[in-house]
């Protein structure tokens, strides 16, 4: 019996497939967040190998897992997205000696018309800035929006995690 082995970049030049990330981001207004029931947070920390307009590469931390994501340049509400389960300790690592600019935040887990939304509250640099996000299968999908968040931002640059870890939003003057 002969095994082939095919690579990545063959099957994605076979069968068209990449890893797609299509995510609608939302501003969170804080009476209401602070109002409703939600369950624990969970403290994340991420910081960036390499932060350019068009691509990233990620080192994120949560409190039991670690992960390296590169991300491509993003077009409307798209791009390319690769995430990958990384060692703790070595994640650890790279945050302390190879990346800058750390970002950290609390995340919570809600659901909402049976769609996941991941909402972060941000810390440090950041306080005071809470984002919903909710990932799509298509940039047309229906959702049902809570009426916890307010306007979108989705193409506004200013809020995407590689900018805030550049210019923080509590530097900004035009919030």
């Amino acid at each position: 019996m002969t095994t082939s082995v095919v690579t990545c970049r063959e099957l994605h030049k076979t069968v068209g497939f990449m890893g797609k990330e299509i995510e609608r981001k939302f501003l969170v207004n804080h009476q209401k967040w602070e109002k409703i029931d939600k369950p624990n947070g969970r403290l994340l920390r991420q910081a960036f190998l390499l932060n350019q307009a068009d691509k990233i590469i990620r080192v994120r931390l949560t409190p039991d897992q670690a992960f390296l994501t590169v991300k491509g340049q993003t077009t409307s509400i798209s791009r390319a997205e690769f995430e990958y389960e990384i060692p703790f300790e070595e994640a650890e690592q790279l945050l302390e000696n190879f990346c800058e600019n750390e970002i950290t935040k609390i995340r919570y887990l809600m659901e909402v018309g049976g769609k996941k939304w991941e909402v972060d509250e941000f810390l440090g640099d950041n306080q005071g800035l809470i984002l919903a996000e909710i990932e799509l299968n298509s940039e047309d999908e229906f959702f049902e929006k809570p009426d916890w968040v307010t306007c979108e931002v989705s193409e506004d640059e200013r809020y995407y995690n590689a900018c805030l870890a550049k210019r923080p939003y509590n530097s900004w003057n035009d919030k």
